[in-house]
């Protein structure tokens, strides 16, 4: 059975923060009867402020981004040079699949820390093929 930390990305905290997306029930549902901690990484802190102040405003990615960042929500790791460096590795090895390199990162943070179980809404890790994808 898995353990430690879910690595949350950035589809995870955006459907869990805006109503209107299609996945907000399941995040919502998942994040409430979750038993282990939720860990993302600066990069998906980037991404998901970024994406959060686009689509609903600076106020809410402030609201959102003084939440990830107290680390009230989960735990925030920064990607290392190490991490970057793996990154880059898997960002050209997999030149059939749709990932972002900040979706790169988030496989090689999850490697080097041994998190086994995402939390995302894309395809992405599910395509990765090394890790558990909640929800299902």
């Amino acid at each position: 059975m898995a353990s430690g930390p879910i690595f949350t990305d950035t589809s995870a905290w955006y459907a869990y923060v805006d109503k209107s997306d299609s996945d907000h029930v399941a995040a919502v549902k998942l994040v409430e009867n979750l038993n282990r901690p939720l860990m993302t990484s600066n990069y998906i802190f980037d991404e998901t402020l970024t994406l959060v102040k686009l689509r609903m405003g600076y106020h809410v990615a402030i609201n959102v981004g003084q939440k990830l960042w107290s680390q009230e929500v989960g735990g925030l790791v920064r990607i290392t040079e190490e991490d970057e460096s793996r990154a880059w590795d898997i960002f050209v090895q997999y030149e059939d699949k749709g990932f972002s390199f900040t979706d790169c990162t988030s496989f090689a943070i999850m490697e080097r820390l041994k998190i086994d179980t995402a939390f995302a809404f894309d395809d992405h890790f599910s395509q990765y093929g090394k890790f558990v994808v909640i929800p299902t």
